[in-house]
């Protein structure tokens, strides 16, 4: 016993490792000191007196006093099992483990499962067997065995009852396992479906963070606008002083001086009558207008679907006849039978105020920048600095919480137009520019050249530095000058195949960049203009109706038509380069980068999509067929970076994302 003892002791000065307590070793050669006490208490007993137990209990007692033994004891009693298991793990297994480890917070709080199945059950029915791929992974089975399921049995034979049994058993859990793809398919669907809501809403958040970004860029670009203005006049003021100072300084002339000698009078009756007209500076009806360029671009439509609406404007009572914008979200002008003009804040869907001056309806009008240009059945054109209106952007809602709104806002389209604030376009008249004895039916600015076409059957040129006509063009006259020069009919004058109607304009529209201008008149003819010349260098001809709308870029020209079809021309060679045909005349077009759109005698605007090569509609004729409205027919466009304008013949006016 006692060698027993001996060759079982635990010795405490053991280097700590394989002969510690803690080691696989000395937790062995403790657990046989236990068993054989224990063997001892339970055992038949051969020592009556019991020495035998007090002795083992001894050895037991005189180790746990020890104290590195009580050490480890107590490092393993606050050691958990998992921390001894993970001890014996190799490098490789605890690296994985960490990898993939999960903080006990995250366990806490995980998602309910719904799902009907277990984990086993899913693998089960999406592992491959009855594919090409599955085949691979099934146990080789042998030949004498796959001649045995193949040999002929007799019907009535239990081996054949047995052999349907078993193929029913295998169509009854494949179709088993199919029912568990399906529902774990379905259960998929609906997870992306809530993802899909979840980030639905994300979107509609982030997007109102958006607008309402831009809403305070607006009313910075107003405050910047007002400030610079400020700023101008303030210039303004102290130039004049500085001139009186300059002239007070400037000693007086002498009677004798102011009186006209005969040489004087012979000098200045010798003088042409052109240089005796008085100059555009010494004319005091006439401003000198500024451009002024935005200094930021509105991106909220881009991110509409194409196709819906952002606004609804009722805005006139009458046939919308003109409207242009400057920019998304902007500043817009329309006019109409009803002999109103009127300025529009696009982003909160106001009114600025009206526009008095013409004496008849406004048949042409553009907007660039802050500069507007219209063109009038009085034969008259009117420049406009639109800068110089007096609007609050923020509308009669910014600090008043608790009272009436003013009515500026047209938020019901079935409401009537409210008159805008009276006063409020007082300072936006430039100058008039009055050469033409007809009314004007189109007119293009860029920069300081105008040029405008009338039904007095002439073009004419404008300097808009001078305020005054610089050049003349008879379209009759051109056109047969080139069908002299050039030996052809092509240039003449000629009558379209259908009849003429009363709504088609002698000039229906034109364009000019710089000294290039083209234009597009009831005979059909686009013709292209040098305005150094004023000849026509080249003719169009293609249509058969009266040309009502064009665009050019610097490759290609886009014309609509009476005749019910747009054309899009080869500027480098002259030829139709493309032609689409509707089913009623063409009344307005307007192309950006992406998209022509047109008003072709619909509810809807016509959308052809030059990247995607397809014709699509936009409009209220689309989204209020379920309502059960009947929209009124689209008579002009204007579209701008996919912001698309629209107006109606019942006065209304819709912004559209396209």
């Amino acid at each position: 016993m006692a060698d027993s003892d001996a060759n079982n002791a635990i010795h405490d000065d053991a280097p700590v490792g394989e002969d510690s307590i803690l080691s696989s070793r000395g937790i062995e050669a403790f657990t046989r000191k236990v068993t054989t006490t224990a063997s001892h208490l339970v055992g038949p007993s051969s020592d009556p007196s019991g020495n035998h137990y007090h002795n083992a209990m001894a050895q037991v007692h005189k180790q746990l006093r020890k104290p590195g033994i009580q050490r480890g004891m107590f490092t393993m009693a606050r050691t958990t099992p998992t921390d001894l298991v993970r001890s014996k793990f190799s490098t490789a297994e605890i690296q994985s483990r960490a990898l993939s480890y999960l903080p006990d917070e995250m366990l806490k709080h995980l998602p309910e499962n719904d799902n009907a199945y277990s984990l086993f059950q899913g693998f089960q029915a999406t592992f491959p067997e009855l594919t090409h791929d599955g085949k691979k992974h099934r146990r080789r089975v042998s030949r004498g065995r796959k001649m045995l399921d193949e040999s002929p049995t007799a019907p009535d034979s239990p081996h054949h009852l047995h052999k349907l049994k078993k193929e029913r058993s295998s169509l009854m859990h494949e179709l088993e396992m199919l029912g568990i793809r399906k529902n774990m398919a379905s259960s998929e669907i609906h997870e992306i479906d809530n993802k899909i809501a979840n980030l639905a809403g994300m979107r509609r958040i982030i997007l109102e963070r958006l607008a309402g970004l831009e809403q305070e860029e607006a009313l910075l670009e107003h405050d910047i606008v007002d400030m610079e203005g400020r700023i101008d006049d303030a210039q303004a003021l102290v130039d004049e002083a500085e001139s009186i100072a300059a002239a007070a300084d400037t000693p007086n002339k002498s009677d004798d001086d102011d009186l006209v000698t005969d040489q004087d009078a012979d000098e200045f009756m010798s003088k042409s009558i052109y240089e005796k007209l008085p100059s555009a500076s010494s004319t005091p009806s006439k401003r000198r207008h500024k451009t002024m360029k935005r200094k930021s671009m509105p991106i909220l439509h881009e991110h509409f679907e194409p196709g819906s609406m952002i606004r609804e404007i009722k805005a006139h009572a009458d046939n919308i006849t003109a409207l242009d914008f400057d920019v998304p979200f902007g500043t817009m002008v329309s006019a109409s039978l009803d002999d109103a003009v009127k300025v529009w804040d696009l982003n909160a869907g106001r009114c600025i105020g009206l526009l008095e001056g013409h004496t008849a309806s406004v048949r042409a009008l553009q907007v660039e920048d802050n500069i507007l240009a219209t063109g009038s059945m009085d034969a008259t054109i009117r420049l406009w600095d639109l800068s110089r209106a007096h609007y609050d952007p923020q509308g009669s809602q910014f600090g008043r919480d608790d009272e009436d709104d003013d009515g500026m806002a047209f938020e019901n389209p079935d409401d009537q137009p409210v008159d805008p604030p009276e006063g409020s376009m007082a300072d936006c008249p430039l100058f008039t520019l009055e050469s033409h004895v007809d009314e004007i039916t189109a007119l293009h600015f860029r920069g300081d050249v105008l040029v405008s076409g009338s039904a007095d059957k002439t073009l004419r040129q404008w300097d808009l530095v001078k305020g005054r006509c610089v050049q003349t063009l008879d379209v009759m006259w051109a056109a047969a000058q080139a069908s002299v020069s050039i030996g052809t009919g092509e240039g003449t004058w000629r009558q379209t195949n259908r009849p003429a109607t009363k709504s088609a304009d002698f000039v229906g529209s034109l364009q000019v960049f710089e000294s290039a201008l083209a234009c597009g008149t009831a005979d059909g003819m686009v013709r292209l203009w040098d305005l150094r010349s004023g000849q026509v260098h080249r003719s169009l001809v293609g249509h058969t109706g009266p040309v009502t709308c064009l665009q050019f870029d610097d490759v290609h020209l886009v014309t609509g038509s009476l005749d019910r079809s747009i054309r899009i021309w080869d500027l480098r060679t002259g030829s139709i380069f493309d032609a689409y045909a509707y089913d009623n005349p063409v009344t307005s077009m307007m192309f950006d980068s992406r998209r022509i759109v047109s008003a072709a005698g619909e509810d809807v605007v016509k959308v052809y999509d030059k990247m995607e090569s397809r014709q699509w509609d936009c409009g209220a004729g689309i989204t209020e067929t379920d309502t059960g409205r009947t929209p009124a027919i689209v008579e002009r466009v204007r579209i701008k970076d996919g912001y698309l304008v629209e107006g109606r013949r019942d006065g209304i006016i819709g912004a559209w994302a396209c």
